[in-house]
């Protein structure tokens, strides 16, 4: 899930994400992988919250979509159940998370 707060002083939204722990289970690791960061497999992981579920805030422009998706320790991929839309990813069968601002 995601919460988002609107700057006035700045073309952009402060992005906070946040995947929960009895969304995923135990992880060790948690990298929210998209658009707004050329889908680097190898960006700094979220960071993992006491109560085990993990959290990342991100500036991001506003007027504009990016399609997302979350990496759990480097093995499986899900979407955000509370994204804006799905669109259709390079790979069959697979959607990815979508956030508009």
């Amino acid at each position: 899930m995601f919460t988002k707060k609107y700057l006035k002083t700045k073309p952009v939204c402060k992005v906070n994400f946040k995947l929960l722990k009895k969304c995923i289970g135990p992880a060790k690791t948690v990298r929210l992988i998209g658009e707004f960061n050329d889908w680097d497999m190898n960006v700094t992981p979220m960071k993992k919250l006491k109560n085990g579920d993990f959290s990342y805030m991100l500036d991001l422009e506003k007027e504009k979509a990016y399609q997302f998706r979350y990496l759990i320790d480097g093995k499986k991929w899900v979407n955000d159940e509370s994204a804006d839309a799905y669109l259709p990813s390079p790979f069959p069968g697979v959607e990815n998370s979508v956030i508009a601002l």
